[in-house]
């Protein structure tokens, strides 16, 4: 089954070292004000999620939701997120570490898509 969000090894690696942190995190790519499309990484709990956020997946183990408006734009790529270095946003728990995540994208096949019809929309999707 195809993926509609998936993680670098590079960033995997550096979710995993904020772990031990942080316990528990969760992503949100909002497409807002402060940091634009940068997805943003929170500890679990600390961003509430609500019923115009989509789940679109898992990422190193942890619930990755996108704003409804985005995943308009967005339900015909695969999101890859990876890390950069540079200075994210300060509400983002990576940015001290002097990286910031990144989100990469391509676009699904005709199959992909398919696929992804047959398995229906994600939870929270129109």
């Amino acid at each position: 089954m195809i993926n509609r969000v998936e993680i670098t090894d590079k960033a995997a690696d550096v979710v995993a070292r904020l772990k031990e942190q942080h316990g528990g995190l969760m992503f949100h790519q909002s497409g807002g004000c402060c940091d634009g499309s940068a997805p943003m990484c929170y500890p679990d709990g600390d961003f509430r999620v609500g019923p115009q956020d989509v789940l679109l997946g898992k990422i190193a183990g942890c619930d990755f939701y996108i704003g409804a408006a985005q995943f308009e734009y967005w339900q015909h790529t695969q999101l890859i997120i990876d890390v950069v270095p540079g200075r994210g946003s300060g509400f983002s728990v990576e940015a001290p570490g002097g990286v910031r995540f990144l989100t990469r994208s391509r676009v699904f096949t005709d199959l992909e898509v398919t696929e992804l019809e047959a398995a229906g929309p994600p939870a929270g999707a129109a």
